[in-house]
This record gives structure tokens, C-alpha cells and sequence, in this order.
């Protein structure tokens, strides 16, 4: 296995070429160009969400720092982390990763196509290869997906754990305002068994 520096310089080298990408541009998306993520190789958790929002791609740079961001946070202080260590502890990245653009009816952003996933997924791959976290948290349905196939039903997923490829795989649902399935009482159950199952695993995520 490499050595983490030599992880670290790896994926130095990725970070370069997912900033420099215009894959989706060039295929005629709305995509705005700019890959939004944070962390290094010696994190034991990966986030993984759908793609970056409005206010990380023009304002912040930093993933989940937009109105879903808070949510995804407050969550995650319940499972033990304070938002400065979670981001500090914790590799963030998306399925696609830069700003896919609003959504048609002016409500949230628009989901990136089939396509556009397509062309992103060798990055996200080469994500996954380089820090080798141990739990990897997907955060919405999409991202789920690439972990757990396209016939899920979020309810049947949303408070366990799966192990997928030696990872443990905690799927959590999207926090955005704009997705009403974790206002239910049922659902938001669901949300809290999948916060102990990570506060569980907390103590042997510590960075490299």
C-alpha cells in the first residue's frame, strides 16, 4: 500500500485535475466550471453529496456550506463532531463536482444528468482509490445510488449501515430544504438511527 504521502501527492494531482475540468462544458451542460471539495488522504470518512450549490460554487468554495450545508452539519454534531472538527477530520466531495446550475422551475439546483455523472465518476472512482476511507457517508439519493444501486427505497436504507467494496456505507438523505422526506416523524427516526450508527463509529475515524 502507498505511503500516505505518496497518497497525498496523488491526489495533490487529482485535486489539479478536477479544478482544470471542462468535461461537461465542452458537452454542451450548464455545468459552471469550478470542482468544489476539501480534505486529504489521511481522512477515514468521505462525504459524498450530489454536487456543490449556488453558494459554494459562487461564494464560499467549501462544500456543504450553503443552507443544506447547516443541516448536513447540525447532523453531523449529533453523531459527535463540531462542524471545525468534522471538516477537518472528514474528506467532502460530490458525485459531480462542479455547480450544475438551477433547477427549471427556479426551486433548488438542477440534478446533474446521467451524463454528466458519467463523465465525473473517474474522479470520484480515484477519490475513493487514494484516501481509502473507511465509512463513506453518501448524502442524498443519487449519491446512494453509485453505492447501492438504483432500486433503493431511501426508507429502506436510511438508518442502517452496508458493507460495500470492505467500506462501511452509512447512507444519509439529502438536507436540503427543498426535499420534504426528512421533515416526517418516521423518517426523521430513520435519520437519528444513521447518526448513532456514525457516532458508533466515530472514535476509530480518527485521521492518519
Amino acid at each position: 500500500m502507498s505511503s500516505l504521502e505518496e497518497r497525498q501527492a496523488a491526489l495533490r494531482k487529482l485535486h489539479a485535475e478536477m479544478r482544470a475540468c471542462r468535461k461537461c462544458q465542452e458537452a454542451g451542460f450548464p455545468t459552471v466550471p469550478g470542482a468544489i471539495f476539501s480534505g486529504d488522504a489521511s481522512a477515514r470518512i468521505m462525504i459524498i453529496g450530489q454536487a456543490p450549490g449556488k453558494v459554494e460554487a459562487f461564494g464560499t468554495k467549501k462544500p456543504f456550506s450553503g443552507p443544506a450545508g447547516k443541516r448536513l452539519m447540525r447532523w453531523m454534531e449529533e453523531a459527535g463532531w463540531t462542524e471545525e472538527e468534522f471538516r477537518r477530520e472528514a474528506y467532502i466531495t460530490a458525485v459531480t463536482k462542479c455547480f450544475p446550475g438551477p433547477g427549471k422551475n427556479g426551486r433548488g439546483d438542477r440534478a446533474p444528468t446521467a451524463r454528466e455523472r458519467e463523465l465525473c465518476r473517474p474522479f470520484l472512482e480515484r477519490e475513493l482509490a487514494i484516501v481509502d476511507p473507511e465509512v463513506v457517508a453518501p448524502v442524498g439519493r443519487l449519491a446512494i445510488v453509485y453505492f447501492l444501486g438504483n432500486s433503493i427505497r431511501l426508507a429502506d436504507v436510511i438508518g442502517h449501515s452496508f458493507q460495500v467494496d470492505g467500506r462501511i456505507v452509512v447512507p444519509l438523505p439529502h438536507p436540503s430544504g427543498a426535499s420534504a422526506w426528512a421533515n416526517s416523524a418516521a423518517n426523521q427516526k430513520r435519520i437519528r438511527k444513521a447518526l448513532a450508527i456514525l457516532r458508533d463509529l466515530r472514535p476509530g475515524l480518527r485521521p492518519e
